[in-house]
């Protein structure tokens, strides 16, 4: 396994791990505490040092971050400055009117609740996890520079913006002295959408870039291409984001890819992980691994060299 290599934040300081972990949906209530703590020691070990979360992450919303919170205060307190731990707000996590969405009110209160669900005094960065299209941004930006001034965030990132909204954001950003760190966005080699014009931006900002569902959802692995197994993510009915009817929609594509990662000597997975790393606006991928196996298999993407001319133009000949 090649050794972790890492990314500078567009202008910043920051460095970041090519592999990071999220805790979208594998830290939630039902996954066993000794289960994630072996994951965080082993990112770890493995130079994966930047840990992903949201409010709303578990399933149930919040869970993720009270398994996490307890990780770092019995086992990881003194690794806390070796990590870099992210959160955002922006999706429901209550009801009534402050519950959702950009408001400065929700942001906040997000934060405030995000920190005392970690035992933290601080996270690294606090995203704006939407847009909001009813709250003026002007509000929202607001939001994050406070959580910077009030030593609650030491930097901010925007996810899920479109181009225009991103950077008209990171304009405010810049002009209060709080420029934007991050953009977090999908890619992957089934949704290639944000390289019209997305990833410009990102490249015209200067800011860096994460990418979430590089595997999409799963179906990047090979696992779907005899079917739809149950205890999978897409045999789940409260999946939102994959079905069989996707499953089978895309599967056709999976297939070739599978192939030509077989042509090319390394798994499915390693293949789409450094597909993505080949740009160099991408800062990092964020995997979600549910077993440290999946864990030690997404980090062997980090540190190779780049994919060869020819199996790069297999993939995009790929429709």
């Amino acid at each position: 396994m090649s050794e972790m290599q890492y990314r500078r934040c567009g202008k910043s300081g920051v460095l970041l791990p090519e592999i990071s972990l999220g805790l979208w949906h594998n830290f939630g209530e039902g996954a066993e505490y000794s289960v994630c703590r072996g994951m965080i020691a082993r990112a770890l070990e493995l130079g994966i040092c930047h840990f992903d979360l949201a409010d709303n992450y578990g399933p149930p919303p919040g869970s993720a971050e009270r398994c996490f919170g307890q990780l770092l205060k019995n086992d990881f307190a003194s690794h806390r400055d070796e990590m870099f731990i992210s959160t955002k707000a922006g999706h429901l996590m209550w009801p009534g009117p402050y519950g959702d969405w950009g408001s400065r009110k929700h942001l906040l209160a997000g934060l405030d609740q995000s920190l005392r669900r970690m035992q933290l005094d601080y996270v690294d960065v606090f995203y704006s996890h939407r847009p909001d299209p009813q709250t003026p941004l002007e509000e929202t930006i607001g939001a994050l520079v406070h959580a910077v001034r009030s030593g609650k965030a030491l930097y901010v990132g925007l996810s899920k913006y479109p181009p225009a909204l991103f950077n008209r954001a990171c304009e405010m950003l810049r002009e209060e002295k709080v420029p934007c760190l991050l953009h977090q966005f999908r890619y992957n080699m089934l949704d290639r959408s944000c390289e019209k014009a997305v990833l410009p931006e990102v490249d015209e900002q200067q800011t860096g870039a994460i990418v979430f569902s590089p595997l999409a959802q799963g179906m990047l692995t090979g696992k779907y291409l005899n079917g739809v197994q149950s205890g999978t993510r897409a045999a789940d009915a409260s999946s939102v984001f994959l079905d069989a009817d996707k499953v089978a929609a895309d599967n056709a594509r999976v297939a070739a890819l599978q192939q030509i990662a077989e042509q090319a000597g390394m798994p499915l997975t390693e293949l789409a992980l450094r597909w993505l790393l080949r740009r160099e606006e991408i800062t990092s991928v964020l995997i979600g691994a549910r077993t440290v196996a999946q864990l030690e298999q997404c980090a062997a993407a980090a540190g190779q060299a780049p994919l060869p001319e020819d199996v790069l133009a297999a993939i995009d000949a790929v429709e």
